[in-house]
């Protein structure tokens, strides 16, 4: 009996479930879209890994944590030839091959001068050619590389690259540039996954990639008699322990994990969409099931009337969110099958080959899915459930609808009060923490108490905020501003929900703006302090090689250029025997005398280029470090030094963090061979140059090497606020989505809200309210709705946003930034937003027949 009524009752209001059933459909769609994504990325890769590895890969050791920056920066690690040929004798070895693989060059096309491969995502990979079992590619014409200027080039790369056989090619790397010609065009077996493949043969690899006579692994290849593992045991056994061995199922493992963290970004992203459309569509399915039960007051009477007991009002409605859940999720998981087939396409737009035909659906999208869409709408549904189980009949049968008593109200103000009034205080104490990471955990502890807070404070707040909002409306428009206004405060619990789903869409974008606002602004100021080079230069994905450096110097214009060599890994011993981890940085006297100008809080810059260190001001105050103190620098690789503080740099700037010693001190300790290539370096002009002519002389000199970015100050700055917007449209994008499921929102409330008011809306009509003054009431409730979710929006992310800011103060965000123009937009904005919202019902309100709505029921 009771899912029949369920049943009936939902059916019979299947037009005004259809919304809800959007909002369900697209959290669920996003979801089960980046499930089948990620898998199908997932399986196609293990495919080909399974296709390829070989049975045991014996690579280099597994360099110490303080020697990973030290030898993997300078060159590729390697393992001797005549490891292949300890290997091949071993039982149950069928072949030992050794490879050179390397993923620090670059190929040009010389003809050109553009980059071939990827220049984002995937690598760009050079080896030699070997022939083994299981070849990852096969050729399709030319033929392999016998000689020192033959490479081989895989077909995708060279189709995007539009190059054939017999083009030029040329191979850039740290040791400079080497000319090629495509001798032979290969093709992948399973899937090309997106990476640019180019092989010479063995004697040219080792000379070019390596710059010595080495592998960088040797593949082991059973005849099928023993075991990967035993194998792998057989082989450790005769090289040593000093060299890593993996088996193919340890391979596929690793390149699996390595995948995976490559999608990471991109399957957050997705599922962060998915949450914001949850989180927002909740607000909706609430409003929607709150006026369901409101319009069925009488009905639900009659229920409890003839023997209905709470529990199964409380069921019935339920159960028609639980039908609502299950055929949301069915369809959105439909859907989801596009969003996972856009997501293949634009992964093979920038450069990732994956095949939209073999989409892999396993259970866990079925029961994510469905678990996203019913516990979304049933704990939606379970506040106005327990309202329509608390309607006694006979308040049922002589009134449309109970107001909420002053007890409830009290404990609203109580529970709202206190949450935002917590949240609040916990976004002061975040902006004021010391360390970034205890005021980012503040900062997120403070987000979602205020938001709660202003959601509960919302039914409260929508009586004098939009009494303020609507104040105008009377004086403009007359009675259809005066209707619009009172019909907005009618239901303040009503118009709390509707406006909360635009106030977290609206408080994100405000929030986002002021963060990246702040970090422009921010950036910008460091850089017109700080900086006193006119020119920066980065080689991109690889290192810098010296003949680059040396055209930048030749330059007619170029006063000096100046090198830096980082130790991502450095350790410094300290006074009291710790030891600590300290990314340091090796630069020329010249950085800190005419190049950069770093605030600082003790000692002198220039103290750098006479054998001190410099360090950065948190560093020195968390580890009770002043001017004068003697450190041990371990650079790795067993290279250590004995310095002195000679300065410490104040924090928030550019080089507020990290440490700072001296190219001349630093190759007193560490041989030339064992630093860490140049990655970016600076120039400045001459004093009277032409900066921007310069500039330009910069670009013609090193028009061939592509792979480099060339940027004045002004250049910079622009990169590095593309850098910021790249997160910030990610953050719109996200918001885009919430702000679509806010105005069904909008829209639903005031769909239902004139079914409800049916025959009020006609006696309106009846006693000579005009179809357009009907129309141009229901735009403008919609307008004062949007607009107070817009005011609490704009609140709670200036909040944020300025929080956020404090928070990073010391790490770069030194500048706070209100964008007034985007706060201001964000309103004008949501009177727009209200204005569409308010089409469909309006139009369909003014349609009604004005003696069929009065003698509505």
């Amino acid at each position: 009996m009771l899912l029949k009524t369920s049943l009936r009752s939902f059916f019979a209001h299947k037009g005004r479930m259809v919304l809800s059933l959007i909002a369900v459909v697209l959290s669920v769609a996003f979801v089960s879209g980046t499930l089948v994504f990620s898998n199908t990325a997932t399986s196609t890769f293990d495919k080909l890994f399974a296709a390829t590895a070989s049975d045991v890969s014996v690579q280099p050791p597994k360099p110490a944590e303080d020697d990973e920056e030290g030898r993997a920066a300078v060159k590729p690690p390697t393992v001797p030839t005549d490891l292949a040929q300890k290997l091949t004798g071993l039982p149950g070895v069928k072949s030992a091959l050794g490879q050179v693989s390397v993923d620090n060059a670059v190929l040009v096309n010389p003809s050109t001068n553009k980059l071939v491969g990827p220049t984002t995502g995937a690598p760009t990979i050079v080896g030699n050619w070997t022939d083994t079992p299981r070849n990852a590619v096969d050729l399709t014409s030319g033929h392999l590389p016998q000689g020192s200027a033959d490479l081989v080039l895989d077909a995708d790369t060279a189709k995007k690259a539009k190059l054939g056989l017999g083009d030029k090619v040329r191979v850039d790397n740290q040791m400079g540039k080497h000319d090629f010609t495509i001798v032979g065009i290969v093709t992948f077996r399973t899937t090309n996954p997106g990476a640019a493949l180019a092989f010479i043969d063995t004697p040219t690899a080792q000379k070019v990639l390596l710059g010595e006579q080495a592998f960088t692994s040797v593949e082991v290849f059973g005849d099928g008699s023993r075991t990967n593992e035993q194998i792998k045991a057989d082989a450790l056994a005769k090289v040593g322990t000093g060299f890593q061995a993996k088996t193919a199922a340890e391979q596929k493992d690793e390149s699996s994990k390595a995948v995976g963290q490559g999608l990471d970004f991109m399957t957050y992203a997705m599922l962060g969409f998915a949450f914001v459309s949850a989180i927002v569509g909740i607000f909706l399915i609430v409003n929607t099931f709150s006026m369901l039960v409101a319009q069925r007051t009488r009905e639900i009477g009659l229920l409890r009337a003839v023997g209905g007991s709470r529990s199964q009002v409380n069921r019935s409605v339920l159960v028609e969110a639980l039908i609502l859940g299950v055929l949301g999720s069915t369809i959105g998981i439909g859907f989801g099958l596009f969003v996972a087939w856009g997501l293949v396409k634009l992964m093979n737009l920038i450069g990732m080959n994956l095949n939209a035909a073999d989409l892999e659906i396993s259970p866990d999208v079925f029961i994510s899915g469905y678990a996203l869409g019913i516990i979304v709408t049933m704990v939606a549904a379970w506040f106005p459930a327990r309202r329509a189980g608390k309607i006694a009949p006979i308040e049922a049968l002589r009134d449309h609808g109970t107001p909420a008593d002053a007890r409830t109200n009290l404990i609203r103000t109580i529970i709202g009060l206190v949450l935002t009034a917590g949240g609040g205080a916990v976004l002061v104490l975040g902006g004021q923490a010391e360390k970034a990471a205890d005021g980012g955990q503040l900062l997120g502890l403070g987000v979602v108490l205020t938001l709660i807070g202003f959601v509960v404070l919302g039914p409260l707040l929508a009586a004098a905020v939009i009494k303020v909002l609507g104040a105008v409306l009377p004086a403009l428009f007359g009675p259809s501003g005066k209707l619009a206004q009172r019909n907005a405060m009618r239901n303040p619990r009503r118009t709390g929900a509707t406006a909360a789903a635009l106030m977290i869409g609206l408080a994100l974008v405000i929030a986002a703006s002021v963060f990246s606002s702040s970090a422009v602004t921010s950036t910008s100021a460091q850089i017109d302090k700080t900086v006193g080079v006119d020119y920066i230069l980065s080689g991109g994905r690889g290192a810098v090689a010296p003949e680059v450096i040396d055209t930048v110097e030749k330059t007619p214009g170029i006063d000096h250029v100046s090198l830096q060599r980082s130790f991502v890994s450095s350790k410094l011993q300290l006074p009291d025997g710790r030891v600590v981890k300290n990314e340091l940085t090796a630069v020329p006297p010249t950085f800190f005398d005419t190049d950069f100008h770093p605030g600082v809080v003790a000692g002198s810059a220039d103290a750098v280029g006479r054998g001190t260190i410099g360090i950065g001001e948190t560093f020195a105050k968390d580890h009770n470090l002043k001017v004068g103190d003697q450190v041990t620098v371990n650079y790795g690789q067993g290279h250590t030094q004995n310095l002195a503080v000679g300065v410490v740099f104040e924090k928030g700037g550019l080089y507020g963090s990290g440490s700072f010693v001296d190219l001349d001190t630093l190759s007193k300790a560490v041989p030339v061979a064992d630093q860490p290539p140049v990655f970016t370096f600076f120039a400045k002009a001459k004093a009277g140059a032409d900066v921007a002519k310069t500039l330009t002389a910069l670009e013609d000199g090193l028009k061939e090497y592509p792979q480099l970015t060339i940027k004045d100050q002004a250049g910079y700055k622009e990169l590095v606020q593309g850098q910021i917007n790249t997160l910030l449209y990610l953050i719109y994008g996200l918001v885009a989505l919430s702000i679509t499921v806010a105005v069904l929102g909008v829209v639903n409330t005031l769909a239902l809200s004139v079914v409800e008011r049916t025959r009020e809306i006609g006696l309106l009509r009846a006693i000579g309210l005009s179809r357009r003054q009907l129309r141009r009431m229901i735009r403008l409730e919609s307008v004062v709705i949007a607009l107070f979710g817009a005011v609490l929006g704009a609140g709670l992310g200036l909040a944020w946003g300025v929080t956020a800011q404090r928070v990073l103060r010391d790490q770069g965000l030194g500048t706070l930034s209100i964008p007034v123009p985007t706060v201001a937009l964000t309103l004008v904005a949501s009177v727009v937003i209200g204005l569409i919202a308010a089409l469909i019902p309006a139009f369909r309100a003014g349609r009604m027949n004005v003696l069929a709505a009065i003698a509505t029921d």
